[in-house]
């Protein structure tokens, strides 16, 4: 033994040049993987485990509380929610901060700083950021260079804030037309041409510095329930998920994808039986690991959501049978206490059991091998520029683009149009949202606008159409088709307008026209009263098929047709 410590300071130069063996730590020189097994060798149980946390924090500023999980733990990973974004300088400052805090630790380790910046519908980081049209605007587009500079252009503005993680792209798929929480969040229903839009994204998310994360595995789509408030279960088969839900993964781990985020959903007709994706060994490691290969970063998705939790009982039970399942990191919107069961237990189970030591030990060394890969000399400022924030935000390029990528993607449903303002008679306006009528006033200025609230009643409404020859209807969802139903019989000139996913328009035969955009950016808006004005073309897709409830794949079987029927709960198209 004496012979052995004699002989290592001789030894781990020549298997890690350029590293000093007793003194390496984030900013040491050698290559990610073996700089990361150095490091994590070195470290405490504690510090180890601390790797694999990534929490969410209350308000603009940083919390006490997790300046003291960054302090005195030194966490992984933040996790960066709406409600921190109001004010992108402050959120700015307050990511600078928790950095700064994080980089004085025993190994100088940055954090992941991540969010869900998808496009479209889901923006955590508001403030001073685009509005983009969004996933199914690309699949209503169909190309994929829209994809590469969405992902781009989003990227770019979170890398300058210092966001160097985001959870997207989305690749599930809108198996369920019944699906209020995934709807606009997909590109689509076609597995293939969703593999394809979703690794775009990622290559344009890489070139502007991101790791990007896709979600949600194995996937969303073919349930109309929320995971955020129980277990969904997914009655396909393994033969369906292969061919449907999981060939976009397997499109992106090809591609090199750095992060994919597990889902809390259940398959009970496969291998992992009744228990959420998320805590499945079968689906993180035989499948996902083993059969397709990939080797980056798994991370849960929000261990405080009832889906996690719904089969173990307790948070920190979740958060062990996580990691043993193969999760690399495990996420929580909210900051736990310092000494809360998600620490002490965890903790006292690597103490106690070799095989959970040595997974924890795993996962802290690929998360610290993707930092090293991507943060270190990333093109991303660990501490963000406040003067560029100021500068930078909305990105001018990515303004330009965004609308562009509105205009592609309009859709024409159903119609003639120009429907030119002299023609339309007198034109009501009604929709929830600001930005509808304050556009349609420009298209049409003499129009009388009406902006209704969801569930309000319709006797109101009716009221204003009475007095009016042309309706153009804002819809974007259930309580809204409901309202807009109330008009059939008035005799009245009625044009659907709808956003986000225009799985509404189903069955609406009646009306005299409608289109669609995805989004309720100002960009749409503007697009979609452009095409109702003849001033540009609608040559975007709907990008799933309307009046049928699923879509089945090509190359799947009478079987899976029959599993199709079956697992849509009886909800989807209604």
């Amino acid at each position: 033994m004496r012979r052995l410590m004699i002989l290592l300071p001789l030894i781990f130069p020549l298997l890690f040049p350029g590293v000093n063996s007793f003194t390496a730590d984030f900013t040491s020189s050698g290559n990610p993987e073996e700089l990361a097994r150095l490091i994590v060798n070195s470290m405490s149980d504690e510090q180890a485990l601390a790797q694999t946390f990534m929490f969410g924090w209350t308000g603009a500023g940083p919390s006490p509380l997790i300046l003291d999980w960054i302090r005195e733990r030194n966490i992984g990973g933040v996790k960066v929610f709406g409600w921190n974004t109001e004010d992108t300088t402050r959120l700015a400052e307050t990511i600078g901060t928790l950095q700064t805090e994080s980089l004085k630790g025993a190994f100088r380790i940055p954090l992941l700083v991540a969010t869900d910046q998808e496009g479209g519908w889901i923006r955590h980081v508001k403030g001073a950021t685009s509005e983009t049209p969004g996933n199914m605007a690309i699949g209503a587009s169909g190309v994929p260079m829209d994809a590469y500079w969405s992902g781009y252009y989003i990227g770019r503005e979170l890398a300058v804030l210092g966001i160097n993680m985001n959870f997207a792209p989305t690749v599930d798929l809108y198996t369920n037309r019944g699906s209020t929480l995934i709807g606009p969040r997909t590109f689509g229903v076609d597995p293939v041409k969703t593999g394809i839009l979703g690794a775009a994204f990622v290559k344009g998310q890489q070139a502007a510095g991101l790791i990007t994360t896709a979600k949600h595995y194995p996937g969303h789509g073919d349930t109309d329930l929320d995971s955020h408030g129980v277990l969904p279960q997914i009655k396909a088969d393994f033969d369906v998920l292969w061919e449907r839900e999981l060939l976009p993964y397997r499109f992106l781990v090809k591609e090199g994808i750095p992060a994919i985020m597990s889902g809390h959903l259940a398959f009970p007709n496969t291998q992992a039986g009744a228990i959420p994706a998320s805590l499945s060994p079968w689906f993180l490691q035989d499948i996902l690991r083993k059969r397709i290969g990939f080797k980056g970063l798994i991370i849960t998705d929000d261990l405080m959501m009832n889906g996690a939790t719904s089969t173990t009982g307790s948070l920190s039970k979740t958060a062990k049978q996580a990691l043993l399942a193969g999760n690399d990191i495990v996420m929580l919107s909210g900051t736990p206490n310092l000494n809360d069961g998600i620490w002490t237990n965890l903790l006292a189970s690597m103490k106690e059991e070799p095989g959970f030591r040595s997974r924890v030990r795993d996962a802290a060394q690929r998360v610290l091998r993707v930092k090293l890969q991507y943060i270190r000399g990333g093109t991303i400022s660990i501490i963000p520029n406040l003067q560029r924030v100021k500068d930078s935000l909305p990105d001018p390029e990515g303004r330009d683009f965004f609308l562009n990528l509105a205009a592609r993607s309009v859709t024409l449903v159903k119609g003639d149009f120009p429907l030119y303002p002299e023609t339309a008679g007198k034109v009501l306006l009604a929709g929830q949202y600001e930005d509808f009528l304050k556009i349609g006033k420009l298209a049409y200025p003499d129009a009388v606008t009406y902006r209704f609230s969801p569930g309000r009643g319709t006797a109101e409404l009716q009221r204003y159409a009475r007095d009016a020859d042309t309706i153009i209807f804002c819809l974007s969802d259930r309580a809204g088709l409901k309202m807009l139903e109330s008009l059939q019989t008035l005799q009245k000139r009625v044009i659907a307008f709808s956003v986000l996913s225009p799985v509404y328009l189903d069955g609406l035969d009646w009306v005299d026209g409608s289109i669609a955009v995805y989004s309720y950016s100002p960009e749409s808006f503007i697009s979609g009263f452009s095409a109702i004005l003849g001033r540009l073309d609608a040559s975007g897709k709907v990008p799933f098929p309307l009046n049928e409830p699923h879509w089945v794949s090509p190359q799947s079987s009478r079987q899976n047709q029959s599993v199709n029927r079956n697992s849509g709960q009886g909800t989807a198209g209604e």
